[in-house]
């Protein structure tokens, strides 16, 4: 951890807090939150799911940017200390500039110009390029034309990545060329990713094993929480196109003392060496989707926010008081943190609806998720964190989206609470309910063949 000097801001007594956004990573969030002394009253997102509604009190007012003046006076109104900015989109169209207003009211989340990094990814390429941040090395395009040429000129593996924001399904890692073509002409001819396609870059593919390496950052302090590892693609055996995540485990193995000293080194520091040179104050969380190859470390991308579902194995490890750690992170107090992990290791089993990632099912009646939190032995736990859900009639869930619950479960190693996460899922029932079964297959194969 990198130490700052702290700007002395004291969180109030009784902190009133409002959650932005919809999803799983929220409830998750909202679920810690719930636990501490500090939390006066908690108000989530107009169009919260049925776990965030079940936690706090539903805002009146919508987000939308045309409506910020009744949402000012909302903030006023409740005495919102506190704003937790869970979605990208929120914070590129700049939520947290628009409402981060201290002493009276902080805001959990980076600026616009912060959040670039993921809202912009020529623009990071740039960044790092000038920090000598390792990385996949890619060039932006605009014109298909110039893009085809490039192409052509390669004889290595590419992966064609749409710039802009595309809730995590705008990355195309392509075998051969025609795959390559296939991805550029979808983007910048066919609009496949819509205007976050407008420009796409296209990178050299690197081969090793993927994690999720997130810190708390407050302006000067690292603060390096427990890497995971994501499974982005709607197939075991990550096959199929690529997801918003379908499940993740933490911590993961991968992630050696030496291997995160390195990547606090060579990654973190330099690119918020580089922001500082921009003049960009970044407070939130930067998340480096890294990967292990045989040169090191080497970022595929930056994320300026919380994972999903990566916060959800996170937070049901999470020993500490959150609501304390991110109020420190947004007041640049950072350095007077006190938290930690349970010891053991979390799963979390993203279960989908039908059509998922194209044109999920909804509407479709949920059963079985106190069945699935029932299960587990002593110091073990099972929780079922809402992400597609709505109300139904008469108050049951119904399927409001493509990734509907992350079914989150605590045991002593990775492989149990796979293990335990898989046998929850499986009591999660909807129409055309489906979930990967291989969560943590990665380093638990790898682990198999060393021992054995």
């Amino acid at each position: 951890m990198s130490k700052s000097k702290s700007n002395p801001l004291p969180c109030p007594a009784k902190c009133n807090v409002f959650i932005a956004g919809t999803g799983g990573r929220e409830h998750a969030l909202a679920w810690k939150l719930k636990q501490s002394p500090r939390l006066g009253k908690l108000w989530v997102d107009p169009n919260a799911n049925v776990g965030l509604r079940q936690l706090g009190a539903v805002c009146p007012q919508s987000l939308d940017p045309k409506n910020k003046f009744h949402f000012k006076r909302f903030l006023e109104k409740e005495s919102i200390h506190l704003i937790v900015v869970g979605p990208e989109t929120l914070l590129a169209a700049g939520f947290a500039d628009q409402y981060h207003d201290p002493p009276n009211r902080l805001v959990f989340g980076p600026t616009q110009s912060a959040c670039k990094l993921e809202w912009d990814k020529a623009w990071c390429k740039q960044v790092l390029r000038s920090a000598g941040v390792p990385m996949a090395e890619g060039r932006p395009f605009t014109q298909l034309d110039a893009a085809l040429n490039y192409i052509n000129s390669r004889e290595d593996p590419l992966v064609i990545k749409a710039a802009g924001l595309s809730a995590g399904k705008g990355v195309t890692v392509c075998a051969n060329k025609k795959e390559a073509i296939a991805a550029a002409t979808a983007a910048l001819q066919m609009k496949s990713h819509g205007d976050a396609g407008a420009t796409i870059v296209i990178e050299e593919r690197l081969h090793g094993q993927e994690m999720s390496v997130l810190a708390l950052v407050d302006g000067k302090t690292i603060w390096m929480l427990d890497a995971c590892q994501d499974h982005k693609q709607v197939g075991e055996g990550d096959t199929g196109p690529n997801t918003g995540g379908m499940g993740a485990y933490s911590p993961t193995p991968l992630a050696t003392n030496d291997v995160m000293r390195m990547i606090e080194r060579d990654v973190f520091v330099p690119t918020l060496d580089a922001l500082r040179r921009e003049d960009i104050d970044f407070r939130g969380v930067l998340f480096a989707g890294i990967i292990l190859t045989h040169g090191g470390p080497k970022v595929l991308e930056f994320n300026c926010r919380f994972g999903d579902p990566e916060t959800q194995s996170l937070m049901a490890r999470w020993k500490g008081d959150l609501l304390e750690t991110l109020w420190l992170t947004a007041s640049g107090q950072l350095d007077q943190a006190n938290f930690s992990f349970e010891g053991g290791a979390s799963c979390c089993v993203v279960v989908c609806a039908q059509g998922y990632p194209a044109k999920p099912s909804v509407g479709n009646t949920i059963s079985g998720i106190e069945a699935a939190e029932s299960l587990g032995a002593p110091h073990q736990k099972v929780i079922c964190f809402h992400a597609g859900t709505a109300s139904g009639t008469a108050g049951v869930p119904v399927t409001s989206g493509g990734r509907v619950i992350g079914v989150t479960a605590v045991a002593s190693d990775v492989q149990i609470a796979s293990a335990l996460a898989t046998q929850a899922a499986s009591h999660i029932h909807f129409e055309g309910a489906f979930f990967r079964r291989d969560i943590g297959y990665r380093v638990l194969k790898n682990t198999t063949q060393t021992t054995g």
